[in-house]
């Protein structure tokens, strides 16, 4: 008898454990789901400002004007985001305009080149010691774009390049077309400071 009431007991415990692990998993799931909504919503918010503020300060002064605004606001803009949302926010890429851009990890490298192969993958959330790091492609996918990132002397005027060239002395951003893939934003959360957003 007291062996039927102690495997009623263990196996009460077991499916009482495995109840808890699969609701843990459970959980897990649907707080990744929330924070890669959220890092998606981030990285459109980004884009939406630095393109809006980029093709303002074209409409403004130009395309020299614009290299010139970027060079002083568009690290204001992204880091605003990131106070903001309490993240590290940042464009990284292979060639980069701005050397702080370049790709400065390991995992950066890899990840960009896994993007570069998979031309189907839209992001990507990775979990690390520290916390959440979330990575989102970004394609030249405007006209706009081509005018300080195209080909010299065919898509950038020389004026503009020379504009390029006097605040970015080793410049790699060109030689792109349209819809290349050219970038991805990366995110990390800190593990203290990851919240919901509304």
């Amino acid at each position: 008898m007291k062996r039927i009431i102690a495997c009623l007991i263990f196996s009460y415990l077991l499916l009482f454990s495995c109840d808890q692990k699969q609701e843990k998993k459970q959980i897990e799931k649907e707080e990744l789901s929330a924070l890669r909504d959220s890092a998606d919503s981030i990285a459109t918010k980004a884009q939406i400002l630095l393109m809006k503020n980029v093709s303002n300060a074209i409409s403004k002064g130009g395309t020299e004007y614009a290299v010139e605004f970027c060079n002083t606001n568009a690290a204001f803009l992204t880091n605003s985001l990131a106070d903001k949302y309490h993240i590290t926010l940042k464009r990284i890429t292979n060639k980069p305009r701005n050397p702080d851009n370049g790709l400065q990890t390991t995992t950066d490298k890899k990840v960009f080149e896994n993007f570069s192969i998979n031309k189907d993958l839209q992001d990507s959330l990775l979990q690390q010691e520290q916390g959440y790091v979330y990575y989102k492609r970004i394609n030249l996918a405007m006209p706009t774009c081509i005018k300080c990132h195209g080909n010299v002397g065919e898509d950038i005027d020389n004026n503009t390049y020379q504009k390029i060239k006097s605040h970015y002395p080793s410049d790699q951003a060109i030689g792109y077309r349209l819809n290349d893939y050219r970038a991805l934003w990366k995110i990390e959360y800190n593990k203290k400071t990851f919240t919901r957003l509304e």
